[in-house]
């Protein structure tokens, strides 16, 4: 049987079909997407079919955001309950038992217009489609809005697009039509991710008004200045809210991305253009750093050739890893200031950061912006990190070095059962040990992950930025000592170059394996499965109709689909392989090749993953890989360290100092501190940002500055300064940014 590709209308994963493809199934008529969230008789549909279908032949009706080209297509039209067409863009899932005052209160201020607190927005609910169940969720509503209301948001988040002399500048409406791609009315202006982004901003700054509790839930309290969306997911009343795929853009992005194997770079522009900055600067990390990495796979073969069983000569190989690990993170801070520049996002100004939603404290007034919310005192925040979350990761730290102290007694056992009697058996059972550690290791790693998730949301961090900072940190120092603590002591401890090269071969390899198992063949499998279950109700649905899935089937599918979580998880597994690489790889020089085979298969997985498993993520606007850049700079730093701390254990640099280790200790900390001011001055010396784009900065804020004064002089000087990201959305912010 052939696999269904639910999500792009296809058979067989092929080759996806032209437009114009002559025999191709026609989408099916606009009747087939319209649901009403009431029962209404036959001829009051019928009539509403025909007023819909008139209103999608008329051109100069009023429609949702939509794109021509690399834009959005208009698809799958639905219409409000105001009798608007629009094209739905996401969808909002409330709690099945969710109260009828609350989801028609909700509803209305997502329709209600901005200037009486509402979002300004349209919205239908979907219905059941052709033998639905009675299991499914009524309370499943589709969103979208009209192209001025996305225009006019696209200036309140600070959007930059491209100018017409091809420099990157914020929207505003005053200038648009001096945009390069603004044509018309502007309807083909903004990406469908673009447009998603914005209403997703517009739904998280839907505030409560007057309002003391959610209607129906007198328990669920509200006051002036909450969030209404975040509090009613941290109650459960709001289920999930997410961005619809669009199947035909889908099926282009598949195709050019993982369903040919190619050698050729990633399509980092049509990744960025359908899921945003965010995940396009992680697939261009993963990139680069798999380039990056082939100097080193070169050099690693034939040195594994030629010198692999003289297990002192390491010498060249460890030099070489001092210059290359600092010389990538400096050129990769200029690409991805490149790509920000390109995706307009180098400058663009960072949003005032909103409260996390399980945020919780003694209701008062924030002094930044005036409004009211909880306040948490951070002298009782710093207590429970320092007191407890901090006593709990060295409690942590402490069980992974007893663990590897087990590990140690093991591989002696082992080597003397081998000793006693070395036979092929025995001989495998050397790398037993190293592959029950490496096992042990994952497990070690997955289990702290949710307690390090449990402890941070304790702390009670007040913004989501601050959350993600702390629980970094906590992961990447437990893992780093619990995935190199046995290499450094077999290092520098036990001075063991032979078990080194095995253990660092083994868990390298271990540990490849169970990442490529959890994040390519069970995802794999799981949509497999998935597909299975809803094969038999889609083929029937053909049969009887001969049409597409229908737009209803389409979102329940989604809505079923695994939620990604983010890139920290992938931002992780690429740390810990760089500091395989960067730190011992010396004295294992495949470790490089290993990893750039890893991390060819690894664009492929998260690529399938991404259009097949995953919902579709909101975008989100990125300038670069964020902490995890000082998570990868820190890294190179103890890099340089070890790697000199090796060449000074070297036979050829100790038979310089055969009289006086002390002297050999002495000379090597001054040189290991000689490079690390030198790794330092070249972080200094090269500029992060390449010069023809600080060039283009630059121009850019002196026309803003002329601008600016001509403005002052045409008012008299009564001009504020303007705001380069775009006007205020609100007097809030304006408060919060001069404070």
């Amino acid at each position: 049987m052939k696999t269904l590709d639910l999500l792009s209308g296809e058979e067989g994963g092929g080759r996806p079909r032209s437009a114009h493809t002559p025999g191709k199934r026609q989408s099916p008529p606009v009747s087939a997407f319209l649901f009403s969230s009431v029962l209404r008789n036959e001829r009051t549909q019928r009539q509403k079919r025909n007023a819909e279908v008139a209103a999608l032949s008329n051109p100069n009706r009023e429609e949702g955001c939509g794109t021509q080209g690399e834009g959005m297509s208009l698809q799958r039209p639905s219409v409000d309950s105001s009798g608007s067409t629009f094209t739905p863009l996401v969808v909002v899932e409330l709690a099945s038992d969710a109260k009828e005052e609350a989801i028609g209160w909700l509803l209305g201020r997502i329709r209600d217009k901005q200037q009486n607190g509402g979002a300004e927005m349209l919205v239908e609910q979907l219905g059941p489609g052709v033998g639905a169940q009675e299991k499914e969720n009524p309370n499943m509503f589709l969103v979208g809005a009209s192209w001025q209301r996305l225009l006019s948001g696209a200036e309140e988040v600070g959007l930059f697009k491209e100018f017409s002399d091809g420099s990157m500048r914020a929207f505003t409406s005053t200038n648009k039509h001096n945009f390069k791609d603004f044509k018309g009315d502007g309807d083909s202006f903004l990406s469908m991710a673009e447009c998603q982004y914005i209403i997703k901003h517009e739904l998280d700054t839907l505030r409560a008004k007057d309002e003391t509790h959610v209607p129906g839930y007198t328990q669920v309290k509200l006051y002036p200045g909450k969030s209404i969306v975040r509090r009613m997911q941290s109650k459960g009343i709001l289920i999930q809210l997410f961005p619809l795929h669009e199947r035909e853009e889908l099926k282009r992005l598949s195709f050019s991305w993982y369903k040919k194997v190619k050698l050729s770079l990633q399509p980092l522009d049509d990744i960025r253009h359908y899921y945003g900055e965010g995940l396009a600067f992680y697939f261009g990390f993963l990139e680069y750093f798999t380039f990056a990495l082939l100097p080193m796979a070169l050099i690693g073969v034939p040195y594994y050739l030629f010198d692999w069983e003289d297990y002192d000569k390491y010498v060249g190989f460890a030099a070489f890893n001092l210059v290359w690990c600092t010389v990538i993170l400096e050129l990769w801070k200029r690409g991805s200031a490149s790509l920000a520049y390109s995706w307009g996002t180098l400058s663009r100004k960072r949003a005032f950061e909103e409260p996390r939603a399980g945020f919780h404290g003694v209701l008062g007034f924030n002094p930044v912006t005036g409004r009211e919310e909880p306040l948490y005192p951070n002298a009782k925040r710093q207590l429970r990190v320092y007191l407890v979350s901090l006593p709990f990761v060295l409690l942590c730290i402490y069980l992974s070095l007893y663990v590897m102290m087990i590990y140690f007694q093991m591989e002696g056992w082992a080597l003397t059962v081998h000793d006693e009697d070395p036979t092929f058996w025995t001989g495998i059972l050397l790398f037993i040990p190293s592959v029950i550690y490496a096992v042990v290791i994952e497990i070690m790693n997955l289990i702290y992950r949710y307690a390090a998730e449990f402890l941070t949301e304790w702390e009670n961090h007040r913004l989501e930025s601050s959350y993600q900072n702390h629980l970094v940190l906590k992961v990447l120092v437990f893992n780093f000592f619990n995935c190199f603590a046995s290499l450094f002591y077999i290092a520098f401890v036990m001075h063991d170059m032979v078990l080194l090269r095995q253990s660092l071969a083994t868990l390298l390899i271990t540990s490849q394996i169970l990442n490529q198992f959890m994040e390519a063949f069970l995802p794999y499998w799981l949509q497999r499965r998935r597909n299975k279950k809803m094969i038999h109700k889609v083929q029937k649905r053909r049969t009887l109709e001969d049409v597409e899935l229908p737009l209803v089937d389409q979102v329940r599918l989604e809505a079923e689909m695994s939620t990604y979580l983010g890139t920290f998880d992938d931002y992780l597994e690429q740390f810990l392989l760089f500091g395989y690489v960067s730190l011992f790889s010396c004295v294992y020089p495949l470790a490089a090749v290993l990893v750039v085979l890893n991390n060819i298969t690894e664009v492929y997985s998260d690529a399938f993953k991404m259009c097949r498993v995953f919902k579709r993520p909101f975008s989100e606007p990125a300038a670069s890989i964020g902490v995890w850049q000082l998570a990868f700079e820190a890294m190179s730093v103890i890099a340089v360290v070890t790697n000199f701390a090796l060449i000074g254990m070297s036979p050829q640099v100790k038979a310089y100092f055969p009289e006086s280790e002390t002297q050999l200790i002495l000379w090597t900390v001054a040189i290991e501190h000689g490079l690390l001011a030198f790794k330092f001055l070249l972080t200094f010396l090269i500029p992060d940002v390449p010069k023809h784009i600080q060039i283009k900065l630059a121009r850019l804020e002196f026309e803003s500055l002329e601008a600016f004064k001509k403005k002052r002089q045409l008012h008299g000087g009564k001009c504020s300064r303007p705001r380069s990201s775009g006007r205020w959305s609100s007097e809030e912010e304006r408060r919060a940014f001069r404070y």
